[in-house]
């Protein structure tokens, strides 16, 4: 039985102390040994052009890093201050990239536009399409984010949904929580645009969500135990957002999840210097992707 083991994580620009973030995350992922890793919020080191974060961790791991540009700012663009730069999505990959391509995303803004980066890796159990992407972060965004996922799913059921097909991974930062109309949309659980579409939530497969009575939430990937998150608490926090996606389970077994946690939860430094990796937590899932 063939599994692929798969890591999403929003990698928070290049916000400091970056060489530190970086390391932790790489030594956490050496750990962890995945065939793919799927990052948001990927900058190149100077901010504007050349090596990148993710190029940074493809080399500590031994991976191929394909990286795609979704916004580009000017000076003061995106806010006073801050230097023209440059905002993207890669994916990592142990296996060869037979292909890859990018599309941009419905409801671009001068200040944000989102991508659907896919790479297609020749794995031992065949070719096997992986995506990542980044959906608009407001709180009121909803409708955006809705038109955002029809788009996603229109642009992958494109590249095989049928029972012979191989399944299909999807990860990502969906800055909404499982209960909204563009999650639930995704998980086959309501209408948009006049019709319907499933994938498995990976994290609801092995960890149902809690019901009345039952406590908080688990699976958190915005997290009030991470202070990396304070600057932005305006947003609400403890919430799941952060996902794998899988394509519908096949008959002969390619498609079932077998694990998903939440990583990338460790700290570097004591108190005031403590640091996580990121903002947000990252989130494994082994995917079975041969028949057995």
């Amino acid at each position: 039985m063939t599994r692929l083991r798969v890591v999403t994580l929003n990698l928070w620009g290049t916000e400091p102390p970056l060489d530190r973030r970086l390391a932790l995350a790489g030594r956490q992922l050496a750990a962890l040994a995945p065939d793919v890793v799927c990052l948001q919020e990927v900058r190149p080191l100077d901010g504007r052009d050349g090596r990148t974060t993710a190029d940074v961790l493809a080399d500590a791991l031994g991976m191929t890093a394909i990286y795609e540009v979704s916004l580009r700012w000017d000076d003061d663009a995106l806010r006073v201050g801050m230097a023209a730069g440059q905002e993207g999505l890669a994916i990592l990959s142990r296996h060869p990239v037979l292909e890859h391509r990018a599309l941009p995303l419905p409801e671009a803004r001068p200040t944000e536009a989102r991508l659907l980066l896919s790479a297609r890796l020749d794995t031992p159990a065949g070719p096997i399409w992986v995506h990542t992407t980044h959906l608009h972060y407001r709180l009121d965004d909803g409708l955006a984010r809705e038109h955002q996922v029809v788009a996603v799913d229109d642009a992958i059921r494109a590249l095989g949904r049928g029972n012979t097909d191989a399944p299909q991974i999807l990860c990502g930062d969906l800055n909404a929580t499982p209960d909204a109309d563009e999650v639930r949309f995704l998980r086959g659980l309501c209408t948009l645009a006049g019709r319907r579409t499933h994938w498995q939530d990976a994290w609801l497969r092995l960890h149902p969500e809690p019901g009345p009575g039952d406590g908080p939430a688990q699976g958190i990937t915005w997290s009030s135990d991470n202070e990396q998150t304070r600057p932005l608490r305006s947003l609400d926090i403890d919430r799941r957002i952060d996902y794998v996606l899988v394509t519908s389970r096949k008959k002969d077994g390619r498609g079932t999840v077998h694990r998903c946690e939440v990583v990338l939860t460790d700290r570097d430094g004591e108190g005031a210097d403590e640091v996580c990796a990121s903002d947000h937590y990252g989130v494994l899932a082994e995917i079975q992707i041969g028949v057995g």
